[in-house]
């Protein structure tokens, strides 16, 4: 029977709970197992450890999947791991069924993704070990979960490592295109076959909803407060309204509202959230015109058509083209005390938001990377701040694990200093509930997403 051995002087990261295995640790490997095989793994000592699958053409030779003996992964195996991935969603997110339901590591399954979107499953196989057992993945996942359809999206750069092609394709059943879901009450429309990674990302559904408190609460800086009005019937009896400061009672109904830049957009699911919750006016940007289009049907979807306007742009330079606007403004107004040639017209830039909120994709995918990373979100940050309206919020994320939390802030923190701006962190977030993390594995703490108040040296 084959097996491996684990090296005496390694770091005991295995007995500390991390599933992976590298290459670097094992002392030696006994018999011939198969790539893909399941093997037992051995301390230095002889004593049992755990169970994971082998792979020698990775830099991650074994994945852990169980810490006592198992021959295989079977049909049962995978029935036994999905329900307990369905109890523990069912549990924390009780009216969703859309939502990450195996997440790799983390639900004890190395190296396999499963989203649901209501009653079609999206899966990624990212390993060999578990691309060579995708029937037995498939079967338990219509024995426990009964969808109207599988589809494969495992067209991701990480399989090359383990040796395997990219594949997507039916899987089971019936998969449309775009299929419609739920979240925090609102309606998205997902692309599960061309949009990004499986479609969607689940993990910012808590964070979405934490914009909530940022989106009313600013009709008093143009002057707009409730007052007693009498009524119409002639009772005497007054209903509070609001009222401007030349006391006519204002109509408009998100007169409270704040406007909100969402760049990054993808499906304009923060947009979304920001409407729902009294957002007056939303401006969703993002580079490409696929997102662009999602966003927009998902806004319509939702009846908040009116209130928002998209841009297809690259968000660095819109951002800086808004702050050069901003600045020729700030410099024209300073004209009294700096000659400045007020005959050229101003360009039609320098807005500024109640809200600005950056989600960009991950700039750091590698350890290599870090330092071009920490430019990229210090430039992001340090131009998306100074788009805030006084006593405004900038709500920032990072999704590159590489790019440490402390790291983050940090970037952040000297971006603030370079602008002339204070920042009061308000909340700081990780991923939501269906994304569970394993303490000892570092990886699985990849996202940041802070809510700072912004104000002005």
């Amino acid at each position: 029977m084959s097996a491996v051995y684990l090296d005496k002087k390694r770091k005991k990261r295995l007995e500390a709970g991390h599933p992976w295995i590298y290459k670097s640790e094992l002392e030696r490997t006994e018999g011939e197992p198969v790539p893909g095989q399941l093997v037992p793994v051995y301390a230095h000592s002889g004593q049992y450890l755990a169970t994971g699958y082998w792979n020698p053409a990775s830099q991650i030779t074994v994945r852990v999947v169980a810490y006592e003996p198992l021959e295989e992964m079977t049909h049962a195996f995978f029935a036994e791991r999905f329900r307990r991935c369905l109890e523990q969603r069912e549990r924390f997110l009780p009216d969703a069924r859309s939502y990450r339901l195996a997440y790799g590591e983390a639900d004890f399954l190395p190296g396999l993704i499963v989203d649901r979107f209501e009653d079609v499953l999206v899966v990624q196989l990212l390993t060999l070990g578990m691309d060579r057992v995708r029937e037995a993945i498939v079967s338990a996942l219509v024995e426990v979960v009964q969808p109207a359809g599988i589809y494969e999206r495992s067209d991701v750069g990480v399989r090359a490592l383990e040796g395997l092609e990219q594949r997507t394709g039916l899987l089971y059943g019936e998969c449309p295109r775009h299929v419609q879901i739920k979240e925090n009450g609102l309606l998205l429309e997902i692309d599960i076959m061309e949009g990004q990674k499986t479609g969607y990302f689940f993990d910012q559904r808590e964070n979405r909803a934490a914009i909530a408190p940022l989106m009313t609460g600013w009709g008093k800086r143009s002057g707009i407060g409730l007052a007693d009005m009498p009524t119409d019937d002639g009772s005497g009896a007054t209903v509070k309204l609001p009222v401007n400061a030349n006391g006519k009672v204002v109509t408009f109904p998100l007169w409270d509202g704040a406007t909100v830049l969402e760049c990054f957009s993808h499906t304009g699911s923060f947009t979304l959230n920001a409407c729902k919750y009294g957002a007056k006016k939303v401006t969703c940007l993002d580079i490409s015109e696929h997102a662009i289009e999602s966003a927009r049907t998902n806004v319509s979807l939702n009846g908040f058509g009116d209130r928002v306007e998209f841009v297809v742009a690259d968000a660095f330079d819109y951002l800086r083209e808004q702050v050069k606007g901003l600045d020729q403004r700030q410099e024209r107004g300073r004209a009294d005390v700096k000659k400045v040639d007020t005959s050229k017209p101003l360009a039609a830039k320098g807005r500024t938001w109640d809200v600005v909120i950056l989600d960009p994709p991950a700039f750091a995918k590698t350890k290599s990377a870090v330092e071009g990373a920490c430019r990229g979100y210090k430039e992001i940050n340090l131009q998306g701040m100074k788009l805030v309206n006084e006593g405004g919020y900038l709500v920032t994320a990072s999704c590159s694990y590489h790019m440490k939390p402390d790291l983050f802030l940090e970037t952040i923190h000297a971006a603030a200093a370079d602008a002339g701006k204070v920042l009061r962190l308000i909340e700081f977030r990780g991923a939501g509930k269906d994304h569970p993390r394993i303490l000892g594995v570092d990886e699985g703490h990849y996202l940041k997403f802070a809510i700072f108040e912004v104000r002005s040296k």
